[in-house]
């Protein structure tokens, strides 16, 4: 599946992520989500807490591209999307933010 992934957030179980420093399996509870910010979309990816390392690479990483699944199925496929910032919330989740 491809397109943009919408306002309601897509959960799944495994995301494969690939960016211009690193290409990682992570597992747990990923949601991705898009959204519309000054006429332009963007898509944020809500990942559990990443080990130092992996938060690292991501904030480096200047592109990405991942692949989300629920119980080994494709929900959603993305296209390249250019990093436009990272943050940690309460819950110690990584939001990883791109787009198009």
């Amino acid at each position: 599946m491809t397109g943009y992934p919408g306002p309601r957030p897509i959960r799944g179980d495994a995301l494969r992520l690939i960016t211009d420093t690193a290409s990682v399996t992570i597992t747990g509870s990923i949601a991705s989500q898009g959204f519309l910010r000054d006429g332009c979309g963007f898509v944020e990816l809500t990942l559990p807490d990443a080990d130092p390392q992996q938060r690292r690479d991501l904030e480096r990483a200047t592109w990405y591209q991942y692949e989300l699944y629920r119980d080994s199925a494709l929900l959603y496929s993305s296209p390249q999307l250019t990093l436009r910032g990272t943050r940690r919330v309460t819950d110690g989740s990584l939001v990883v933010t791109g787009s198009p």
